[in-house]
Formats: C-alpha cells, structure tokens, sequence
C-alpha cells in the first residue's frame, strides 16, 4: 500500500489553485485545505498539474538493443520527463511481433515501475512488409495490445495495409503507420529543397510522406477502421488530415517536439543529432503543424524517442543513424513552442500530451481528469523555471539530444504513477522497497 501524498495549491491544468489527496494509488479527494494524518506533503504553489503524461511513441530498444536504451532507462528518462505511460515501438531484437515478446515487454515494464510500459505490436512479421503478424494473438495476450505498427518501416503494399486495417476492426485495433513511401526517399538524407540543393544531399521529399498518407486514408474510409498516423512533418500532410477528419474518416495525427522547434537549416553543421526520421522541414512545415496542432487537426504530441549510443552519432553524415531523445525535453518543448506562444492553454496540453494518447492507444487508466475516485497518474510542471537543457537533463542511457544549448521554460518537479512519487524535485525515486 502506498504512503498518502497530499500535494497542496496545484493548480490543475492552469486553473485555480487547489489540494490533491492521494491514498491506495487513486485520488481521493480534491478541495481546498485538505488534511490527511500521515501523508506525505507536497508544496504544489505555483505549479501545474496535468494529468500523467503519455507518449504513444517510444523506442526502448529492450530485447535487443540495450546498448542504447532498455525498458528500466527508458521508463525512468519517462518519469523524468513526466510521463506516466509510454508505448513501446516494435523494432527489437526479436521484432514485437508475437504474444511472447509482447509480454516480455509488458513485463519488464511492471518490474521497472517508473511508468507503465504498453507494448506496440509489429503488422507485419519481422517488420518485412510480406505477411501480417500475429495481431490476434497480441491483441489477445496479457499486454492487450491494441496499436499495431511497423513503425521505421512503412507498411508500403497497399493491398497488405487494407488487410492489416480490416483485420485490427474485429477488435478495436488500430494501424500506426510511418508515412513514408520506400522509392521516393531511397539515399535520401535530408529534406528536399533548397538546402540539401546547397549541400549536395540527396533530398527526402514531402511527397514521400503525403503519398502515403492520401492512399491510407482513402483506404481506412473504406475499411471503416482506425488509422493513426506517425511523426506527421509536412504542411501538405496537415491539409490531408484536416481534409480526411473533415470527410469523417477515421484518423488520428501525432507530430514530435522536434518538428514543432527545429528545422532543416540545422543541416548545415553536418551535426548529426538533428539526423531524424522524417527529417526536420521547413519553416513553412514548422508552422503548419504548430496550426494543426493548436487547431485539432492533429491530436497529440508523440515524442519518437530514439535512443542510439554515441559512435552511432558521432560519424559522417550519411553513415550515422536516424533519431533523438525525447522523453525528458518534451513538455518543455511544447511550453516554449506551442504555449509560450499563446497557440494552446495548458488543458489543451493535457488533452495533447495525455488525454487524447491515452484514448486513441486503449489505456483507461490513463489520460483521466484530476478528480476523485481517478487513478493517481499526475505530472508537476513549474512554468516558471526552465534554463539550458543539457545532459544533466537526461536520465535515460543515451544523450543523442538535439536540444541541447537551447533555451527551454519550465521544469518537470514530481511525476506520480500508480500513486507512487517517482519523480521528485528533480531527482528519480528508487522504488525498491518502497513499493508494498
């Protein structure tokens, strides 16, 4: 049984101030002036408090690759971000792509308690694109799988895709697929246009994402089934999404910190932290999905967290590997791009950042308003700190940020899961033998 938390003056998604009683892993009450013999007590006065964070795209390498990141890292780079629950991507060593490693996953996840780990199972077997995974048995398994993806590889034959869409609508599935068309972006290595022009980099064209997301839109409204869209990037994917959701079908968007901030023009350093997967746009791109986002078009924030050791970064351009850090700069980010800017509120926050996540991936534990009888999942943010980020900021194994030297607000003070404190001022709580 947990120890009683009572946080005091938090002001619940930017709203008036209030008191949040915690007991047996729920929130027992909220009010003003509450007390609670016992409870350990937090001193909440000017800080937010959203709802546990959730990130519905995140690389935790573990089997496989722990060289890079594993689920006990990764999960704790989460609670430092504050993130309560995060979906694990498929592309380990084996691929997610069976009950069994589904429920690997789903287990270390509970043994390393920082957050709770929900696994992402693979479309296709090994992620090859040639026949469908076991999606059944995954959605059947103890990790109740309910968001299948092939995640870096896109799901490219069409027939295959409507297959995976008609098969996951049996049981309330749905398809995240990574928009990317294979033969539009073959030695691609940056965006195209006037910089890769300048460089000599072959380009990586929009086209190459929008293409596919017009034809799996088309073929979701004919299947009558979910579709989710990854790491969306481009100004042209925002308008076929808008037109999609405007049509009815049934599609969600995510798009990532870093296509929020940062742009191609940081190519020119040849600094491969800012080498990703789509790779960074335009000015032009930041600023539609900054509308997109603010305007419902897109409906969360997905952090696409990429962990890599440091030789897979520091080498050539063109040899070194796609993908950043996240977990721990990107309620910051979002504070500096979309809130300081006074694009969204902080229950729009709530709602991009945990809310809608929580829906569209199937947790229902998770994403719920701060009210009594709800799951003590919760995020403290102070919105009037923030400072340089740097690699002090990061609790995960790798350190391929892109932010680091740039200026962020805020600061994430206390991530409680499960009613459980596992992040306070600061500091990562070990939870062995705190937990009854």
């Amino acid at each position: 049984m947990s120890e009683p938390i009572l946080i005091r003056r938090a002001a619940i998604a930017g709203e008036g101030r209030t008191d949040i009683l915690i007991e047996d892993g729920r929130i027992s009450d909220v009010g003003a002036g509450l007390s609670r013999a016992g409870a350990r007590t937090i001193d909440a006065d000017g800080l937010i408090a959203l709802p546990g964070l959730v990130d519905m795209h995140v690389h935790l390498r573990e089997p496989g690759f722990e060289a890079s990141e594993t689920v006990l890292t990764g999960s704790r780079a989460a609670a430092a971000g504050g993130f309560s629950a995060v979906f694990a991507m498929p592309n380990t060593n084996p691929v997610a792509d069976t009950a069994g490693v589904v429920e690997q996953e789903l287990a270390l996840g509970e043994a390393a308690g920082y957050a709770t780990v929900q696994p992402i199972g693979a479309v296709t077997v090994g992620q090859k694109g040639e026949r469908l995974a076991e999606l059944g048995a995954m959605a059947r398994s103890k990790a109740n799988v309910r968001v299948f993806s092939d995640d870096g590889s896109c799901v490219w034959d069409p027939l295959l895709m409507r297959r995976a869409l008609e098969y996951v609508k049996s049981f309330g599935g749905v398809v995240a697929q990574h928009a990317q068309d294979p033969r539009l972006t073959e030695g691609a290595q940056m965006n195209e246009g006037v910089v890769s022009a300048e460089l000599g980099l072959a380009g990586w064209p929009a086209v190459a994402e929008e293409s596919i997301i017009a034809r799996d839109v088309l073929l979701a409204e004919h299947v009558g089934s979910r579709l989710h869209i990854c790491h969306l990037s481009t100004a042209g994917s925002v308008d076929l999404i808008r037109w999609a959701k405007k049509r009815g079908i049934n599609v969600t968007a995510e798009v990532t910190p870093h296509h929020l901030l940062l742009t191609e023009e940081l190519v020119r350093g040849y600094d491969a932290r800012f080498k990703v997967n789509p790779p960074l746009r335009r000015d032009e791109d930041v600023l539609a999905v900054r509308e997109g986002l603010a305007d419902g078009t897109i409906d969360i924030v997905a952090t696409d967290h990429a962990p890599h050791p440091a030789e897979a970064k520091a080498t050539e351009w063109a040899a070194a590997a796609h993908g950043m850090v996240g977990l721990e700069s990107a309620l910051r980010v979002v504070h500096k791009t979309m809130v300081a800017t006074g694009l969204i509120g902080w229950s729009d926050v709530a709602r991009v950042m945990s809310e809608a996540p929580a829906r569209i991936g199937g947790l229902a534990a998770h994403g719920r308003p701060i009210r009594a009888g709800e799951p003590a999942e919760l995020t403290l943010y102070d919105p009037s700190a923030g400072g340089e980020f740097s690699a002090h900021d990061l609790a995960g194994r790798s350190t391929n940020s892109p932010f680091f030297g740039e200026t962020l607000p805020g600061s994430v003070r206390g991530t409680i899961h499960r009613g459980y404190e596992t992040l306070s001022d600061g500091a990562l709580v070990d939870l062995e033998g705190v937990r009854a």
